[in-house]
């Protein structure tokens, strides 16, 4: 196929790219390049069958005809969505629409990148597809909730009322190689922390807890999910869960540092408990993540150690 990757640059995005060439399609690649690297394509940017554009994706384009369209383009990550509060709702509406009718207009294909976000900090645990989320819709968090809120509802509607072939996948909490330095994310702040010999800064009490999914095992899901039959959202994460303390005590662990934890005041709306119920996801698509938290982090030290590296932050 000939696949269109929107924040094909950014981190999930990049690894998508990726997978796609090793799966023999030919990839065309988008990103306006304010949270995504060109960096993390430098493994394929020489690629024959891979092209990028440079292009915000909130403004009608045309890269050509594709079969099938991934949509990851938004900020991610705390730092950047509550930064670009405005760019990410824009990403979320506009961007989305337009890919939609991209989409359409080509006869594509198209699956959403959504988030455990969706369900915002929940009373219902761990997380069913079928729950409808605990969200603050004016809170900080907000312009990312709902902004993919929107696009899950944008993406059904033209599903129901254009007959689009959709997907939507709700991605927990996912690490691995091309996290950014200072993304805010728990692992990546950990690891740089830890790898600098700085205090590890754990906010509040450490006993809130994530659900950490190897960037590997998340990218075998999506791609099962976009061969799929399945237009309504689908869980992707891991089952697992850690306290806050847990995860910081393994990255200690495993980078051998002697930082000591610090506590901070943690932040509002800060979800309590995050963890997929992936029931659906082992039954449609027989999928469950195989790497282990230790085993990830470990694979993760060499592109933190040479990041850090390039910064001038640490001796190579």
């Amino acid at each position: 196929m000939k696949v269109l990757v929107t924040g094909g640059a950014g981190f999930l995005g990049s690894h998508l790219c990726e997978r796609m060439l090793d799966d023999g399609h030919t990839v065309v690649c988008v990103d306006n390049l304010s949270t995504g690297h060109e960096d993390n394509l430098r493994g394929v940017a020489d690629h024959p069958r891979f092209h990028f554009e440079k292009l915000d994706i909130c403004h009608p384009f045309d890269c050509g005809a594709v079969d099938y369209i991934f949509h990851f383009a938004s900020p991610a990550s705390p730092i950047d969505y509550t930064r670009l509060g405005l760019e990410t709702l824009d990403a979320g509406s506009l961007g989305t629409r337009n890919c939609l009718e991209l989409a359409l207009r080509h006869r594509a294909r198209f699956l959403l990148a959504s988030t455990s976000e969706c369900y915002g900090d929940p009373e219902v645990h761990p997380q069913p597809e079928e729950y409808w989320g605990h969200v603050n819709p004016i809170g900080l968090r907000s312009v990312y909730d709902e902004s993919k809120r929107f696009a899950e509802a944008l993406t059904m509607a033209y599903h129901r009322y254009r007959g689009l072939d959709t997907r939507i996948v709700r991605i927990f909490n996912t690490y691995g190689p091309r996290l950014q330095l200072d993304d805010g994310r728990v692992i990546s702040n950990f690891l740089r922390q830890a790898l600098l010999g700085e205090d590890l800064t754990v906010y509040g009490s450490g006993n809130h807890t994530r659900s950490f999914c190897y960037v590997t095992d998340l990218i075998e899901g999506i791609v099962r999910l976009a061969a799929s039959g399945e237009h309504l959202p689908t869980n992707l994460g891991n089952p697992k869960e850690f306290t806050v303390l847990e995860c910081a005590q393994l990255v200690l662990a495993v980078t051998g540092s002697a930082s000591e934890l610090v506590f901070e005041e943690l932040p509002k709306d800060d979800p309590r408990q995050r963890c997929p119920d992936i029931s659906k996801a082992r039954r449609l698509l027989d999928w469950e993540p195989k790497i282990g938290l230790r085993t990830g982090l470990e694979l993760c030290l060499g592109h933190f150690r040479q990041r850090l590296a390039e910064a001038g932050l640490l001796q190579p």
